[in-house]
């Protein structure tokens, strides 16, 4: 039998055919055929696929043109988080990160890599084919946009080889070519829709358009660059990384192995200088320990990893005329000044708004209206003024003097010690504040209420239907669809995701109340160490303070949010409203640590700081983020803390090591926990060294110092 008279057989050879020639184009940059026969292939197959629909594969190529049909991103939690890397600005930066990493772990190699300037995406491979696409989301959480990833055509929906683990992942980049994002605003003027403001805000629009039909006409292209999972063939990331390319994934070929400081400080002047000519967008280099031993020895932070860096190049930088300063008020009531510019044309956009921050930068900077100033991109959505040029200030020119009273409401203006903003007071009156907090708890990550968006915000405030969040409860259907731009259909819409709006999680419902400096991670901790809205709003600072980020500051502004009784009041009426001011029940895996709380601190051979709390929790016990009289144990590693271990030591916490800990959760009969609850000194009486703990042991040698 011929292939021709097998369908299942001719669909997989054509599918394999086309597989192979989208790697050869879209990653090796080789073609093979001519683009006439590719589409020929292409279409037998579809034809092929509509007639033997059972025959469907979601990973064939004809699933790379997307769509029409529209989707909504599922939220999904990241297997290994997505953490964010820390950034330095200066080669002698780099060098102390280096120097770091030899004095702590006694050598190691590096990874140089570019910094692509794009969207982070993390995708699953399950035998060989991929099962998921995840935005990066707040690192722990991302969106599911594995229908829009399927039609990037550098992306492997099937990996060559045999010798890929049965399930991993791989982190990347995806972004949009130069010449694609020229292409696609020249479409846009021509067409008179609104022009991107720059490739990485392009590529992320697009990768979360909800027809993926659209999403595979944009032209987005990715680079891959580090592997996580339990099988991975190699115990470094540059061979990991380089076997990833053998499997067909787009791997730059600008990656480099150093194995001193000079050999990384070299890869950093030549990648500085080549980047001009590159035909995407890069905006600095990443410099990674190889070894993946050196890495878990590094550990991390609660938001980036220790065993990498970031160097960001020197922002660009450009002159032209501040025509004028005006101010905004943000929901916090922070008034900021922003520089009106004459347009001028930097890093590829067109600029007219930078910011002055606040008074102090100003006064500092000595800038006036009409100077020639100063304007630089470096990261920045609204660009910055960063001098001026004195040679080209008017004759005429006056200093120029401060807001003393609100733009928008008229009311005096007060200035909080130790911090340098000016802020507005009057948070039930003055509008951009009232309009700012509503548009902050109807966000995505927030409560997700989609309909509402600035204007219809706006036009609801200036109706007089809305004054606070808790109004929103309260609307009707009738009330909206009379409006300038809504109608009955989007009412109904927006009154059902008001609805729908109910069942958001408990912590992203804190977050959504808009309390000061407490941000979507902030909201997760406190919703996990407090459990609920009446426990948090009972609890001292004391209390609020050893749930995990939350520090004095915080602790201080989470009071005074309720200690106001108009925040009382319309959180009552949010209750009333059904929302969740409970966290969901845990679920445990057994209740050993019931009771007791941990501190942690210092790295570990066997866990991560991550799943060491993970594993804290799923056996009932409680993490705290300081040694108080409340920690029953500092569960104590290489390198930790000496302020922590001193005051463990102050106040008779027991202190373990990384062995016991895993002893205490695998064995009912430990001895570290019994009936009468933790032996507060260990040591206690002990004359010989059989009753410590490999910790404490260290600590009487003196190593731990």
């Amino acid at each position: 039998m011929s292939l021709n008279d097998d369908p299942a057989a001719r669909i997989s050879a054509l599918r394999e055919q086309l597989n192979e020639h989208n790697y050869r184009y879209y990653v090796l940059n080789a073609p093979a055929v001519s683009d006439r026969q590719y589409d020929k292939l292409l279409k037998e197959l579809g034809k092929l696929e509509e007639k033997y629909p059972q025959f469907f594969d979601p990973n064939s190529p004809t699933q790379r043109v997307g769509s029409d049909l529209t989707s909504e991103f599922q939220s999904v939690d990241h297997r290994y988080p997505m953490l964010s890397l820390s950034n330095t600005y200066s080669i002698e930066e780099v060098r102390d990160f280096y120097n770091r990493v030899e004095k702590e772990t006694g050598g190691a190699t590096y990874v140089c890599e570019l910094k692509f300037d794009g969207t982070a995406i993390s995708l699953t491979y399950e035998d060989g084919a991929l099962s998921r696409a995840v935005t990066r989301g707040d690192g722990v959480t991302g969106d599911d946009v594995t229908a829009n990833v399927r039609t990037i055509r550098s992306i492997p929906l099937k990996l060559k080889g045999e010798d890929w683990p049965p399930f991993f992942e791989i982190r990347g980049e995806i972004f949009i070519p130069l010449e694609v994002f020229k292409r696609l605003n020249q479409e846009r003027e021509c067409s008179g829709d609104t022009l991107f403001a720059n490739p990485r805000n392009a590529a992320a629009g697009t990768l979360k358009q909800q027809s993926s039909a659209i999403v595979a006409k944009r032209g987005l292209d990715s680079f891959l660059y580090g592997l996580a999972g339990d099988d991975l063939p190699f115990e470094t990331h540059w061979q990991n990384v380089n076997k990833a390319r053998e499997w067909g994934f787009k791997v730059s070929d600008r990656m480099r192995l150093c194995s001193s400081f000079e050999e990384i400080e070299r890869y950093i002047a030549e990648t500085d200088t080549a980047r001009h000519s590159l035909p995407y967008d890069t905006d600095g280099v990443v410099i990674k320990v190889n070894e993946y031993t050196v890495q878990r020895q590094m550990g991390t932070t609660s938001k980036a990893p220790r065993w990498a860096v970031a160097y960001k190049f020197k922002a660009e930088h450009a002159l032209t005329e501040l025509e004028k300063i005006t101010f905004q008020v943000g929901r916090t009531g922070a008034v900021t000044p922003v520089a009106n510019l004459k347009p001028v044309l930097l890093a590829g956009t067109t600029v007219k708004r930078a910011s002055l921050h606040n008074a102090d930068q100003i006064a500092l900077l000595d800038v006036r209206e009409g100077d020639w100033v100063y304007v630089e991109k470096g990261g920045e959505i609204i660009p910055k003024i960063t001098g001026v040029e004195f040679s080209k200030r008017p004759q005429c020119s006056v200093p120029f003097v401060y807001a003393d009273i609100c733009p928008q409401c008229g009311t005096p203006l007060e200035k909080i010690e130790g911090e340098a903003r000016h802020y507005c007071p009057n948070q039930t009156q003055c509008p951009p504040q009232i309009i700012g907090r509503i548009e902050h708890f109807i966000s995505r990550r927030a409560m997700d209420i989609e309909g509402l968006g600035e204007e219809t915000v706006t036009l609801l405030y200036e109706q007089g239907l809305i004054r606070d969040p808790a109004d929103l409860y309260t609307l009707q259907a009738e009330q909206l669809s009379p409006l300038p731009r809504l109608g009955e259909k989007s009412a109904a819409n927006i009154i059902r995701s008001i609805d729908k709006s109910r069942s958001v999680p408990f912590h992203r419902v804190l977050y959504a109340i808009g309390i000061r400096f407490v941000g979507e991670s902030t909201a997760k901790n406190l919703a996990a160490h407090l459990g609920s809205m009446d426990a948090i709003i009972k609890a001292s600072p004391e209390e609020l303070e050893q749930a995990e980020e939350v520090g004095g500051k915080i602790a201080v502004s989470i009071r005074e949010y309720f200690a106001d009784p108009r925040n009382l009041e319309m959180l009552g009426r949010l209750r009333e409203a059904g929302l969740q001011f409970e966290a969901a029940p845990k679920e445990f895996v057994s209740d050993q640590l019931d009771g007791y709380s941990f501190v942690i601190s210092g790295t570990f051979q066997r866990h991560s700081r991550d799943e060491l709390k993970q594993l804290i929790e799923l056996h009932g016990g409680k993490n705290l983020a300081s040694v108080s009289s409340n920690t029953d144990f500092l569960l104590a590693g290489e390198r930790i803390g000496p302020s922590k271990l001193a005051k463990a030591k102050k106040l008779g916490v027991t202190i373990i090591d990384e062995a016991e800990f895993d002893r205490m959760i695998c064995s009912p009969d430990t001895d570290t926990i019994d009936s009468d609850g933790p032996d507060k000194n260990p040591t206690a009486g002990a004359d010989n060294d059989q009753n410590l703990t490999e910790v404490q042991k260290e600590e009487r040698q003196g190593t731990l110092f």
